[in-house]
């Protein structure tokens, strides 16, 4: 699916693959295999934005994927994010919706809110903010009318 459809019916919290549709190098080509990896991965979506404007400058709308965690004992070091424009050639797939009953946690309240972390229970997800101190953090279930609608509306992602 495209870059927009992502957008539109993509639940934050799902997990994302995209590819740009080539076949993967043989490891002994390890430039050409980094390259393909930038362009072939996934991850979990944690943002979108509608289009923005600054003075006059109107950035267009965008969704946001955390592709993973590099540190070591525990200590997360460098996060990785994607950011990918509606324009985006690549081709997208939703390989997993966030399950009914977990609990997203945001950063921060409103439309600039970033997913930070996906619990599977709300006391999971309170015992999570406890380690983890956001002071802003807004909470928000994952119900079964959720899922629904989007299968009702046509939205649920293949």
């Amino acid at each position: 699916m495209s870059a927009s459809l992502i957008f539109d019916i993509a639940p934050l919290g799902s997990i994302v693959a995209w590819s740009d549709g080539s076949p993967r190098p043989p490891e002994r080509h390890s430039k050409k295999l980094s390259a393909w990896k930038t362009r072939n991965s996934q991850g979990r979506l944690v943002r979108k934005q509608n289009e923005r404007t600054r003075g006059t400058y109107v950035a267009q709308p965008d969704f946001t994927i955390h592709e993973g965690d590099f540190g070591s004992s525990g200590t997360i070091v460098l996060r990785v994010f994607r950011r990918f424009g509606l324009d985006s050639d690549l081709t997208f797939k939703v390989l997993q919706r966030p399950p009914i009953a977990s609990v997203r946690i945001f950063d921060g309240p409103g439309e600039n809110g970033s997913l930070v972390h996906l619990a599977e229970t709300r006391e999971a997800a309170e015992a999570w903010l406890r380690t983890h101190g956001y002071p802003h953090a807004v909470l928000e279930d994952v119900t079964a009318d959720e899922v629904a609608a989007a299968v009702v509306e046509g939205r649920a992602a293949a």
